[in-house]
This record gives C-alpha cells, structure tokens and sequence, in this order.
C-alpha cells in the first residue's frame, strides 16, 4: 500500500539529541521531580526512569503518583531558549519541500514547544497539524490511544502511514498497527530486525528513504 502520510516525532528526531535540547528538558525535569517528591538530586534519573516504563512519560508519573499540576509541570520543563541549541536547516526544509505526503508532528510535548522548535528549525510551514500531548488527552506514546487518534485525524489508515521517532519504546504500537516505522538512531545502536522497517542517524537520512522509496518502504 503506497504511503498517504507521515507522522513525525520531534526532540530528538527532526534535531539530534546530541543538539543539548533534551538534556537542558532533562536537568529541569530531574529538578521538578526533586521539588515534587523530596528525593536526592541523585535519585530523580532513576525515579523518571522507573516512570518512562511503567507510564510512557515523566509527566504521567508525576500525575499518577503526585497528582501534580499538568500546566504547572508544563510551562516549567518547556521553559528553555532554544536558540542556544537549534538554528534554520535549510537542507531539512528542502527535504520536507519534496514530500508529496501529509505531515504531522506526533509528540508527548505540549504544542506550543513543538511550535518553537518548528520555528527555530526554520520548518514550520511543513507541518499544519501538531498532535501533542493535549491532544492525547494525556494519554502518551506508547499508548495505543495517541496513535488511532492521530490516524483518525489524519483520515489514513495505518497501511498508508510511516512513523519516524527516536525512541525504539514507541514503535511496537505503530507496528502492530500496521504503520511503517523508521527509527533514528545517531549512536548506530540498533539494527532493524525486530526494531523498526529502518534504522538511520538522522532525519535526513529517514526523508531519503521516504522521498527515494515511497512505495515500498
């Protein structure tokens, strides 16, 4: 079946992780845990970890266990210059000009940073949707609920639809969907067997494969 649309994931996808956004996330996310629950400076990574595979997000342990402030946690995570980190990809912006598919971005994060960072990359007017966290109804990747909402959105089925993500924890529901995955992986420390339809470094590397092979990926 020939590809209707794309969804994309955002940090660490259509930028690298090595870019700094995500750690500067991270610092302030391990300081909002501490704040919340009292825990050592050095306990907070592993507490979030524990949250990541039992919830999806550090977001949804906080509201399971804590009972936090959705906004609150919100405004306080997201609140980073970004132009310490990201700047205008032109090459980025030509690879997105070629796709002849619908886009959205596909996020646990509130919309209003994906928009900063589409702004920031200089690729905004590539995405007329963003489905986030909100639009999840706080109900994160890798719940199988995120993913049905954002196809019904879409109007495609997950046969016509490819997912591009950097995180191997939010492909299995995409595949047994039926959806075509393509996991960035810049450390090279995967392989596709079992793992997505493609493994690559970066995002231009996953817009050669969709714009080079739309039919068969």
């Amino acid at each position: 079946m020939a590809l209707a649309a794309i969804l994309f994931d955002l940090d660490g996808t259509l930028y690298p992780r090595s870019a700094g956004v995500q750690h500067a996330l991270d610092e302030r996310m391990n300081a909002y845990v501490q704040q919340v629950t009292g825990c050592a400076p050095d306990e907070a990574p592993a507490l979030r970890h524990s949250w990541f595979i039992r919830y999806g997000t550090t977001l949804a342990g906080l509201q399971r266990e804590y009972h936090v402030d959705v906004e609150d946690y919100l405004r306080a995570i997201h609140d980073i210059r970004l132009d310490t980190f990201l700047a205008r990809d032109r090459e980025l912006d030509a690879l997105l000009d070629r796709l002849d598919l619908r886009r959205a971005i596909f996020t646990n994060s509130p919309a209003e940073h994906a928009a900063r960072v589409l702004r920031a990359l200089g690729v905004a007017q590539h995405f007329p949707l963003i489905f986030d966290i909100r639009f999840f109804e706080f109900q994160p990747k890798p719940n199988r609920i995120a993913y049905t909402r954002a196809l019904d959105a879409l109007g495609v089925t997950a046969g016509e639809t490819v997912l591009i993500e950097d995180t191997p924890q939010n492909l299995p529901p995409a595949r047994e969907l039926g959806m075509r995955t393509i996991l960035i992986d810049e450390q090279s420390t995967h392989s596709p067997d079992g793992i997505a339809d493609h493994v690559v470094p970066d995002i231009r590397a996953a817009l050669r494969v969709v714009n080079g092979d739309v039919g068969r990926i």
